[in-house]
């Protein structure tokens, strides 16, 4: 009974102290109230300067062209982050080196470009996707439907990005 009593009055000694380490450390000079509550209630924010322009965003697209950041594009069209062109192909296998050149030669360099080759994802031919690479462009080839979330993703993350898309054709 001894020990067990020996025991516990140790635990206690070590409790206690570590309440007298502890607790000086967990004590507040100053508890919330009601009153604090309504001063927290009333903090208001206001807004000096807007953001500039997070860049384009494809809001739709159609067989006839596509909605970028309000303006009505037809045919394909090259997403760059300063304007919206069009691009002068007309399916997958007309992309090529010489039909990527604006991408690889924008400053500063983008960072990946999205590809929307139409309806479905197609192949591309591999020099082109190798000499992209080795401008330091990260690629996606997708279909279009899925290029634009792309994109669109991108650019809200602010990434560097850029778009090739042609308009998949109509559902019959």
């Amino acid at each position: 009974m001894k020990q067990c009593s020996d025991s516990l009055s140790h635990d206690l000694i070590i409790q206690g102290l570590m309440i007298m380490l502890v607790g000086v450390s967990l004590v507040r000079g100053h508890r919330l109230g009601p009153a604090d509550d309504e001063l927290y209630q009333r903090t208001t924010v206001s807004v000096m300067q807007k953001e500039a322009g997070g860049g384009a965003v494809v809001y739709s697209y159609s067989p006839r062209g596509f909605n970028i950041s309000g303006n009505k594009v037809f045919g394909p069209c090259a997403v760059l982050p300063p304007a919206v062109l069009q691009w002068n192909v007309g399916c997958h296998a007309d992309i090529t080196v010489e039909s990527l050149s604006l991408f690889y030669l924008l400053e500063p360099r983008i960072e990946v470009l999205v590809l929307g080759t139409g309806a479905r994802t197609e192949r591309l031919d591999p020099n082109v996707l190798n000499f992209l690479k080795k401008k330091g462009i990260a690629v996606e080839v997708q279909d279009t439907p899925n290029a634009c979330a792309t994109f669109n993703f991108l650019s809200s993350e602010r990434r560097l990005a850029a778009a090739g898309l042609i308009p998949p054709p109509a559902v019959e």
